[in-house]
């Protein structure tokens, strides 16, 4: 006979039922946590494991200012144009652990064996090592009233409370308490306050300027003395080369300019860095400055730092060199000195103060020579002066005259208002309420010259474009009757400038460019802008406008640098080519190859044809070539710009060999006359005498032996060459 199951026995049923879910649950539990655990281990090792290895070296990878030198650039055929020279420098690097009291021993050491400049010491400075040597005398200058009252302000923080009491003891540090400091203290001062600059880590320079061998030597035995003193090699910037589009960079003094502060501190430069300030130092200063040497520090458990420990050797910056020659660029810069200097002491030419010049290779846009002259007056000696203006070829603006002509015909062949060798009639014109417009070789009104498009530029006739600008806007010529233009035909016109390179940005590798300045529409200005005097242009657009009507229709944006090389491995040969610079087409104009190779044939008429504008002036040469006289009626400001006065400027371009064209140039004098009827041949006078001198250097260097290209020697300067 069974036993039935007591009462007592379900409630132990249930209870192991009970136990048995609850480890289960709890097994699952742990089994969801480690699996939670396992994802996210495997996400941070996997996913973020770049992320926080990158934010470990920034915390335990320091930057080192090592006074790296900046990559070098030369000139096209190898000469030193921007060099460093290196002298002897003390530094200093502070641990995060330094304190205020051991920078100030190692300062008052230092002071003892080497001379420090004080005049860069400040009252500020003065205050603040008042404060550090007075320390009791210092805390006595707030009540114990006034600090409980500002260390009770909880609407500061507590930085903001220690500034508040820190500016109290300043204010009430006197002058006969800033001024009881010795010589000796003012030398220690002036040394403390160059260690206190930087930041941990990052080595400040004591001294570099004028560090005698004795004082380089002493600081050299001594540095066990010294915790965080080195002695090194330090470097100057130094210029072979007066041209200013070499720009120049900011000294130890200066550092990174503040405005741009920010945008270095984020790419890893130190405050006291030396970056490029202007022009080819600033546009490839990424390539020039040098790499930093990389240090780890390693730590102990309390954080100090007790090993250094180099991740990366520093290297000097990339060499650079240029697409230009220093021997043309040095003649045509003389050339053009001399022009300008002679034309200021003549007649009319008040306002007359400087001139440009400019050659590029069509082919690849290489800037062979980038010459800008400015006249200024001495304010102690009263005397004219040259001084470099090569910038001005791009960050200023003048008008182009006749020399845009060739633009206006490739639009009419454009936009249909003329064709390939049509003939048009130059003739003055009159319209209602506006005075005669006409050529300059035709001011009789109703005489009539047949004249096709050749001629048009050979001759520079001013009608012809007229009436391509008139065709464009749909509108016809009526004797004395309206001038009606549509204020959509300025836009096409325009448009078809600046494919070519006028009123556009050109695209050059230097920085501070400006783009063209488009006169706002109005009765008759269609007419003014078709010949050069209306927009303005800077004389490199009309240099890459040419170079472009020379290359066959090719608008390529003008570069300065050439090469990109390591740094010399021996100081006599240029280091190994990383990059040769490809050109850059920035567009290709609408026009055909025949409609171009007949604005050339007009050009070519400009020297050879019977009427050309400049016939004669490159008669019994060895080459031939095309080019473009231009003469715009202008309008000079007196210093204060309260009165304007009547000018005449001068430009004129061109290209040679005509049939293969090597060298494209123009030539620019703003302001070069107040006398209208009576301007200089300058202009004439550049263009000639720059081809001749092209050909000339050309002629020379072909002379010379021939180079290794592998093993490119460093040339000397000109000057050494003397």
């Amino acid at each position: 006979m069974k036993k039935k199951k007591g009462r007592s026995e379900q409630p132990k049923v249930k209870l192991r039922k009970n136990i048995s879910f609850r480890m289960n649950f709890l097994f699952f539990s742990i089994f969801i946590l480690f699996s939670v655990l396992i994802l996210r281990l495997g996400y941070l090792q996997i996913v973020k494991s770049e992320d926080y290895v990158r934010m470990l070296e920034r915390t335990e990878e320091t930057a080192v200012n090592t006074s790296v030198p900046r990559g070098r650039i030369f000139d096209s055929e190898g000469r030193v144009l921007v060099d460093n020279m290196p002298k002897n420098a003390i530094t200093y690097t502070k641990m995060s652990t330094t304190t205020s009291k051991e920078m100030l021993d190692i300062a008052e050491k230092l002071a003892e064996i080497i001379d420090k400049d004080t005049n860069r010491v400040t009252i500020g400075d003065k205050r603040d090592f008042w404060i550090l040597k007075n320390s009791d005398e210092a805390f006595d200058k707030v009540t114990a009233e006034e600090r409980s009252e500002i260390l009770g302000d909880r609407s500061l923080t507590k930085t903001e409370q220690q500034r508040e009491v820190t500016k109290l003891t300043r204010e009430r540090i006197t002058k006969k308490e800033i001024d009881s400091f010795t010589d000796d203290e003012i030398k220690v001062l002036a040394i403390y306050r160059e260690m206190m600059a930087g930041y941990a880590f990052s080595p400040q320079v004591i001294k570099s300027d004028d560090v005698t061998p004795e004082e380089f030597a002493m600081v050299s035995e001594r540095l066990s003395d010294f915790p965080g003193v080195n002695t090194t090699t330090d470097w100057d910037r130094v210029r072979k080369s007066t041209n200013t589009i070499l720009g120049r960079t900011s000294t130890p003094l200066e550092g990174i300019p503040r405005s741009e502060l920010n945008y270095y501190l984020a790419r890893d430069y130190s405050r006291n860095d030396r970056v490029g300030r202007s022009f080819f130092e600033s546009y490839y200063e990424e390539l020039l400055q040098g790499q930093k040497t990389i240090v780890k520090n390693i730590r102990d458990r309390t954080g100090k730092v007790i090993e250094n420990k180099t991740v990366r050797e520093g290297m000097p910056g990339k060499d650079l060199v240029l697409t230009i020659d220093t021997e043309l660029q040095m003649e045509l810069e003389k050339i053009v000195g001399d022009k300008l200097m002679q034309v200021k002491r003549g007649a009319n030419s008040r306002y007359l103060d400087r001139a440009f010049l400019i050659m590029l290779d069509p082919n690849n846009g290489d800037v062979l020579s980038l010459v800008g002259q400015q006249i200024i007056r001495d304010p102690e000696t009263g005397k004219l002066e040259l001084r470099d203006y090569s910038f001005g070829t791009f960050t200023t603006r003048y008008e182009a005259g006749s020399t845009v002509k060739m633009a206006t015909l490739l639009a009419g062949y454009e936009h249909g208002s003329t064709k390939i060798g049509e003939t048009k009639i130059d003739e003055p014109l009159k319209f209602a309420g506006s005075r005669i417009k006409g050529s300059i070789f035709n001011r009789t009104l109703f005489n009539r010259i047949p004249m096709n498009d050749i001629e048009a530029i050979g001759r520079s006739s001013n009608v012809y474009m007229f009436k391509i600008v008139m065709g464009i806007a749909g509108t016809g010529y009526t004797h004395n009757g309206p001038l009606r233009i549509d204020p959509a035909a300025y836009d096409k016109v325009r448009d078809s400038y600046s494919a070519l390179g006028l009123g556009i940005e050109t695209g050059i590798d230097l920085p501070g460019e400006i783009g063209g300045a488009p006169g706002v529409p109005q009765y008759d200005a269609l007419l003014n802008l078709a010949i050069g005097q209306f927009d303005t242009y800077s004389p490199l657009q009309i240099a890459q406008y040419v170079a472009t009507i020379a290359n066959g229709g090719y608008r390529i944006a003008p570069r300065v640098l050439k090469e990109i090389r390591e740094p010399s491995p021996d100081g006599k040969t240029l280091g190994a080519l990383v990059q040769q610079m490809e050109p850059q087409v920035l567009n290709r104009i609408k026009n055909t190859e025949q409609e171009l190779a007949q604005v050339k044939r007009g050009m070519h008429y400009t020297y050879y044809g019977a009427r050309g504008t400049a016939r004669g002036l490159l008669s019994g040469r060895s080459f031939d070539a095309a080019g473009k006289t231009g003469t715009a009626q202008t309008a000079a400001y007196d210093e204060d710009r309260k009165a304007m006065f009547n000018t005449v400027s001068l430009a004129h371009v061109g290209f040679a060999p005509y049939e293969n064209p090597e060298v494209a140039f123009a030539v620019l004098v703003p302001h070069v006359s107040t006398n209208p009827r009576f301007p200089t041949t300058t202009s004439n006078d550049l263009a000639q005498a720059a081809l001749d001198k092209y050909f000339e250097v050309k002629k020379r260097k072909a002379e010379r032996p021939l180079k290794n290209d592998v093993l490119q020697e460093i040339q000397p300067t000109l000057e050494d060459e003397e």
